[in-house]
């Protein structure tokens, strides 16, 4: 048991259910899998034993994972229930309301929208001090972030329980304090990608210039410096100075570019497609999604040398970061 959980149910055996289902079981914690698609329910151990055995980790943590064709089988026992659904209110809704009525009365109830206000999804629910959002970041088992989203009818005990074990799972738990759409890390995404998009629309630069100018400048530093923190460094009077002149000339629309509902109309859909802002033949997909896998798996080694004090590095320079 972690934090008064013993048993957690998982709403959705896809994408992300499976990888959270993984980080729950992989904490010793026994976890129920919801999912209407036989395929994925058939396919789900073998997912996790795949990413175990790829992470070299104890296959065994799958055994503790039980796929479930019922959704009332299995809630019915769970202290703790994420749901990882489509990202759609009205099938979130309709599938709360479902898992409020076969639960235990004392489960916490979570969502793992990307985007939705946790509001929206929950203001149906007969106890909604109990309910709250837990957005995971893709793959779940990598990326150590959850952000956890409470209501303005959510219990400080609700928030403090799902804080605490999250916690003890090894994630990075932070908790977001209005529920606003995209929460934290989504609204820094995607203001960063509007501008990249007005970029590539005005023609300033073109679509791979923008993405080498960020993986090749301020993207190396961001793993351990972050924004607010890099403006400390180089001291809030230049970070004035700086906003004085550039601020009115990045985009502010608050509408979706033109030139991406373009892209979109036309069929450009990016890699599932072929093509998008950039062109992508197999082979280029294929390796970018293995150098962001390494990449991850890095970072997640080094943040556990780090915790064990070895991180071997001795370079404690302190020289400028200001970009």
């Amino acid at each position: 048991m972690i934090e008064g959980v013993s048993r957690v149910a998982v709403i959705g055996a896809g994408l992300m259910g499976h990888g959270i289902a993984q980080v729950f079981a992989g904490g010793g914690l026994a976890v129920s899998v919801y999912d209407p698609a036989p395929a994925a329910l058939a396919a789900l151990r073998d997912r996790i034993r795949g990413n175990l055995r790829d992470l070299g980790e104890d296959e065994a943590a799958a055994d503790r994972v039980t796929p479930c064709a019922e959704l009332a089988e299995a809630v019915r026992d769970a202290d703790f229930v994420v749901e990882a659904a489509l990202e759609s209110l009205p099938v979130k809704r309709e599938l709360f309301a479902a898992i409020e009525a076969a639960c235990p009365p004392g489960a916490i109830l979570a969502s793992n929208t990307s985007v939705i206000p946790i509001t929206r999804i929950m203001e149906g629910l007969g106890d909604r001090a109990r309910a709250l959002g837990t957005h995971w970041w893709n793959p779940p088992f990598l990326v150590p972030l959850v952000e956890v989203i409470g209501t303005e009818w959510t219990s400080p005990e609700a928030v403090a329980r799902t804080m605490a074990l999250h916690r003890a799972l090894g994630k990075v738990p932070v908790h977001v304090k209005r529920d606003v759409p995209g929460f934290v890390g989504n609204r820094l995404q995607h203001a960063l990608w509007r501008e990249a998009i007005s970029l590539v629309e005005n023609d300033i630069c073109d679509a791979e210039t923008v993405d080498l100018v960020v993986k090749n400048s301020f993207g190396r530093r961001l793993g351990v410096l972050g924004p607010i923190e890099n403006a400390d460094l180089v001291g809030t009077d230049l970070t004035l100075a700086i906003h004085q002149t550039v601020l009115g000339a990045i985009e502010s629309r608050p509408a979706p570019s033109p030139y991406l509902e373009r892209l979109v109309a036309e069929g450009r859909l990016g890699m599932k497609s072929g093509e998008g802002f950039r062109r992508w033949t197999p082979e280029q997909q294929a390796a970018l999604r293995r150098d962001i896998v390494i990449e991850l798996k890095r970072a997640r080694n080094n943040d556990a040398r780090r915790a064990k004090g070895t991180d071997g590095n001795d370079d404690h320079g302190d020289g400028p970061a200001d970009g």
